[in-house]
């Protein structure tokens, strides 16, 4: 990880920036370093196609969610998309930015573009949010496709030709 940006330690702390107003966003990546090296966005990973902006995902409430705790709708953001820390691999971390969403990659995730990086998200922040969401009557889990559509296979039913 590189060493150069803070680490939040807790739900609080992404709360509280998101108090603030603007657009936050979380990226499961190796960091921005890596993300910004000789790529301005992502690539779309079925296609290979450019996209204008990094992928990544919003911890702004909705406005729906008016009157609710900030602190439920990041630690539900984080939890919903914690798989990706095994999925992509171990040098895969959180970390917070805002910027500028340039539109919406196929998946329709915001695709951020002039970003600041702000911080890490520490593993116990995601522990924290897993305790939060399981404190929570409803049933709910993370957010993720079949492993067989990560190597490229087709679901069953689908025909080809």
């Amino acid at each position: 990880m590189e060493s150069d940006l803070p680490v939040y330690t807790s739900l609080a702390q992404l709360a509280d920036l998101i108090s603030r107003g603007d657009p936050v966003f979380v990226r499961w990546s190796r960091g921005p370093g890596t993300d910004r090296y000789g790529c301005p966005g992502s690539k779309d990973e079925l296609t290979g196609t450019e996209l204008p902006g990094l992928s990544a995902n919003p911890l702004n409430p909705e406005p729906w969610w008016e009157g609710r705790p900030t602190l439920l709708w990041v630690a539900r953001r984080l939890y919903d998309y914690s798989h990706l820390r095994e999925d992509k691999g171990p040098d895969v971390h959180p970390w917070v930015l805002v910027g500028e969403e340039a539109g919406r990659g196929p998946d329709n995730e915001p695709l951020v573009r002039r970003i600041q990086p702000v911080a890490w998200i520490a593993g116990s922040v995601i522990e924290e949010a897993e305790a939060e969401v399981a404190r929570q009557r409803g049933a709910w889990g993370p957010m993720r496709r079949p492993a067989r559509f990560s190597a490229g296979e087709r679901g069953e039913g689908t025909q080809t030709g």
